[in-house]
């Protein structure tokens, strides 16, 4: 699989019969991938939403184990374990999320008689609390950030126990991971509103509230550290990855080895992770992330301990040729390490782009809908992890990422290159990606340099417009007379009577611009001059694949136009009071009371969807109308608020009627109206 050169000769017999992959998505495909290859027969889980899934036709085996929320299926372990029984499993690989973390579903896995491919219960236990973790490792001499780690604490008493650590402080939930709640406060004032804030996300996401504040390092870059461990005391790692290039403490990109770390370096922080892992007799693949200075490459301090496989670990993959899949899957059944120290080598360079679904034009919104058109990329050094498929729904129900797309050089130029080349490649309709983003983000001076930081993304410039390009709504034109003229004379008339954008004795001015073949409905793809590939979704709207990236061109609605424009004019010029659902998702607060005076900016409502929390803001000042209640669900859209304009409150409903139910409320067009950006429902400073 890999492109580097530490080769396992003789290779031990297999380790199990038939292994149970408690996920779904790519990294579910992955690991089926690994156990085929091994001649491991591999079981599926799927919920309903799941059903005809990628990762489920790969399988051997596919087991249904409930509704299409995750709490009801991939998050359950009763339901987990009973399908491992009911196929007879002699193991569980988790992946990554979901319960990969869980030390209670390790011990029920245990106590059922199956192997769980991960550590064991006591390094999830230490590891999955991060104020556990940090005093844990720091009594093993891994250098930790400055900070303030007890659980004992209430948000008064954490809030005064921050001033021994000084600002900016990052307040961080102590179990999970991901960037998960994650708050920056840079004085008292942000700290007051960041604890509760992070606590309330902790709290839905992980089951537990206690949070830690960490001194925050400004311009820090986020390395990882890759270790194997087996039950017989051998402990190595597999050289580190550069994960800087985040969002809101989102890995976006990742690379390995890092740009910025010498031999000398790489040998030290290769010794700390290990230090680490052996702290915690750990087993199995895991992963060490240090903050390091970019000022001070010599200092690092320890983060955390993911006690599972990383999303990033292709590139580690890639340049060192270790399958890591295979190699969990050994310890676990109590084979050692075949590897040494002195047998891994870093040959090349790997990096590694996630492709999301997501509007980054919307604030990196999630994107839901059809999946009308998947196509991946292919070429020398190129490397897609996906598990998504043509004609799928992407609903809000799980994780955003679609897929993620890996580029192996024989030097970090080369590798930069192919991944850029691939991304242009890569074909995503039907929903809003960050595929034009990523290509942006690549092109950065500083990327390209290798010069990255943590807040790097956060600095680049705003995108300066989403409106689509002439010579795009000119191919579009012409693939829509085309699909016309097709259509007219499939049903015996003439083209001249439907078809727009022509004239005699030459052809449009938009079959000039590009001409292509009509698209007979959702999902079919069409070959044009400037859009390559093209497909209708549901809406009649004409999605595009073309040269300069990936359009969505609406059929224009006059009549809609027309009576916004209208609708404007009424109120004076000033923006929609009618506040909005940015997406489809879960009402987890209401942050005013019904008949609050409101400012411009002030948060209204929380909703939260895959994985992120998105506050709605008021637009205009006035009093505030409730039009959902905690826990509703909205779709995108939907009103959730409106903001009437006045010095005074006028005619306040009653709290009954403030909690009216969403769905008895019209839904209008969108308005657009504003929004906080996306708040990460996944932990910390990375």
């Amino acid at each position: 699989m890999g492109t580097g050169d530490a080769v396992i000769e003789e290779r031990p017999p297999r380790p199990f019969d038939r292994v149970l992959v408690a996920n779904r998505g790519e990294i579910a495909v992955r690991v089926i991938r690994t156990l085929r290859r091994l001649g491991i027969r591999a079981i599926a889980v799927h919920s309903d939403a799941d059903a005809d899934a990628p990762h489920v036709r790969l399988a051997d085996e596919a087991v249904r184990i409930g509704p299409a929320p995750a709490a009801e299926s991939y998050l359950d372990p009763a339901r987990i374990i009973a399908a491992a029984r009911e196929r007879g499993a002699q193991a569980i690989h988790p992946g990554y999320g979901f319960l990969s973390e869980h030390a209670g579903f390790a011990a029920a896995c245990r106590d059922a008689g199956i192997v769980f491919i991960g550590p064991g219960v006591e390094a999830l236990e230490v590891m999955g609390d991060k104020i556990r973790a940090k005093l844990h490792v720091a009594a093993s001499g891994v250098p930790i950030v400055p900070g303030v780690a007890d659980p004992t604490l209430d948000d008064a008493a954490l809030a005064a126990a921050a001033e021994s650590v000084g600002y900016p402080l990052l307040v961080k939930p102590s179990a999970g991971g991901g960037g998960k709640g994650m708050q920056i406060a840079r004085d008292a004032r942000e700290l007051a509103a960041a604890i509760p804030a992070a606590r309330r996300v902790a709290l839905a996401a992980f089951g537990d509230d206690t949070l830690l504040l960490e001194r925050l390092i400004e311009r820090p870059r986020h390395i990882e550290v890759q270790v194997l461990a087996d039950e017989f005391g051998g402990v190595i790692h597999l050289g580190e990855r550069e994960c800087s290039l985040q969002r809101r403490h989102q890995k976006v990109v990742e690379e390995a080895p890092s740009p910025l770390l010498d031999e000398a370096t790489r040998a030290r922080i290769g010794r700390a992770a290990c230090d680490a892992a052996r702290s915690v007799d750990y087993r199995g693949a895991g992963t060490v992330e240090f903050l390091v200075s970019d000022a001070s490459p010599e200092e690092f301090f320890f983060i955390e301990m993911n006690t599972r496989l990383q999303v990033e670990h292709p590139v580690t993959e890639l340049v060192t040729g270790v399958d890591l899949v295979e190699q969990q899957l050994r310890v676990a059944a109590g084979q050692p390490l075949v590897l040494r120290q002195d047998d891994v080598h870093l040959t090349g360079h790997a990096i590694e782009a996630r492709v999301y679904a997501e509007s980054p034009e919307r604030g990196f919104l999630p994107s839901t809908g059809e999946l009308l058109v998947w196509r991946r990329p292919e070429g020398d050094g190129v490397r897609v992890d996906g598990g998504i498929r043509s004609g799928q729904q992407i609903t809000a129900d799980y994780d955003p990422m679609l897929a993620k797309v890996i580029a192996y050089g024989a030097d970090r130029a080369e590798a930069l290159a192919r991944l850029d080349a691939a991304l242009a490649d890569t074909v995503v309709l039907g929903v809003d990606t960050n595929l034009a983003f990523l290509r942006r983000l690549l092109a950065e001076p500083a990327v390209q340099r290798g010069d990255l930081d943590t807040g790097l993304i956060d600095r680049m410039p705003d995108h300066v417009s989403d409106e689509v390009p002439g010579d795009v709504l000119a191919a579009a034109r012409a693939v829509r007379t085309a699909a016309a003229i097709e259509s007219a004379r499939a049903a015996g008339g003439h083209a001249w009577q439907l078809a727009r954008d022509w004239r005699a004795g030459g052809a449009s001015d938009a079959a000039a611009a590009g001409s292509g073949a009509g698209t007979a409905g959702a999902g079919t793809a069409v070959a044009s001059a400037d859009a390559t590939v093209t497909a209708t979704d549901a809406d009649g709207a004409l999605w595009l694949h073309t040269r300069l990236g990936t359009w969505r061109v609406p059929e224009v609605d006059r009549r809609a136009a027309l009576d916004a424009r209208l609708a404007m004019i009424e109120r004076g010029g000033l923006a929609d009071p009618e506040l909005r659902a940015p997406m489809p998702g879960t009402v987890t607060a209401v942050l005013v009371a019904d008949g609050d005076h409101v400012d411009p900016g002030d948060a209204v409502v929380a909703i939260e969807a895959m994985k992120m929390e998105h506050r709605v803001t008021a637009p205009v000042a006035g009093f505030v109308r409730l039009s959902v209640a905690l826990g509703a669900q909205v779709s995108r859209d939907q009103p959730v608020a409106r903001v009437e304009p006045g010095t005074e409150a006028s005619g306040a409903e009653t709290p009954g009627e403030a909690e009216a139910p969403a769905e008895n409320i019209p839904t209008p067009a969108s308005s657009g109206a504003p929004h906080e950006g996306a708040h990460p429902r996944a932990p910390h400073q990375k």
